[in-house]
């Protein structure tokens, strides 16, 4: 069975993030061991919160540079909400640096009349990566969840899998490039779709095992 290494770092939505992924079907270990993630099929960062905190807790556990090593090398990776924003190289909700694994920076939503900060519930995902793995199964306009006041902003727009908009911003809701997948909604408290979307990322990991 495919193992997913969840990583712990004192924050983040790890038993709902890891109930989704069960029903997926994979075989998931809660761990801040650098051993035991380097030996995980894949990693799993989720994350609620803020942005400082969440990079301090990931650096005071020497995490920080093993993730770094497990993308480049090829390990499947799938960061959820904070977990995307982590990988930028900074956010304007905090002053700490981010990984640094994609240029670019997080960004807050702008005020405007008739919506509401944080971007909270339900909205639909338009798909600019349609043949994106995480989609398969999917048609684009589904509805997934969200809650964040903050957004990415890649400075290479290709690696937009998917975007949504909230009222007139319309800005990155999932990035994928290579073996690195992360969205700025919760699959797990998406219902059917969202369990779709972590079901097709186990099956890119069960894809890359060895037979």
């Amino acid at each position: 069975m495919t193992e997913i290494a969840i990583i712990d770092y004192g924050m983040g939505n790890l038993h709902s993030a890891c109930k989704g992924l069960e029903k997926a079907g994979a075989k998931l270990k809660i761990t801040d061991s650098i051993r035991e993630l380097e030996q995980a099929d894949a990693i799993v960062l989720p994350g609620v919160g803020a942005f400082d905190p969440a990079v301090q807790h990931l650096r005071s556990r020497a995490l920080e540079d093993p993730i770094k090593k497990l993308i480049a090398g090829g390990k499947p990776f799938l960061g959820i909400c904070l977990g995307l924003q982590m990988l930028f190289d900074g956010s304007e909700e905090g002053k700490e640096p981010g990984l640094g694994i994609i240029p670019g920076m997080v960004k807050r939503f702008i005020n405007e009349p008739g919506i509401t900060i944080p971007h909270m519930g339900w909205n639909q995902l338009e798909l600019t990566q349609p043949k994106c793995g995480l989609w398969q199964g999917l048609q684009g306009g589904e509805w997934v969840y969200f809650v964040h006041s903050y957004y990415v902003d890649p400075i290479d727009t290709a690696i937009r899998a998917a975007t949504v908009t909230h009222g007139t911003q319309t800005v990155t809701a999932a990035i994928a490039l290579d073996n690195l997948m992360a969205v700025q909604f919760h699959p797990e408290k998406s219902s059917s779709a969202g369990l779709q979307i972590l079901a097709n990322f186990v099956a890119q990991v069960n894809a890359k095992i060895p037979a």
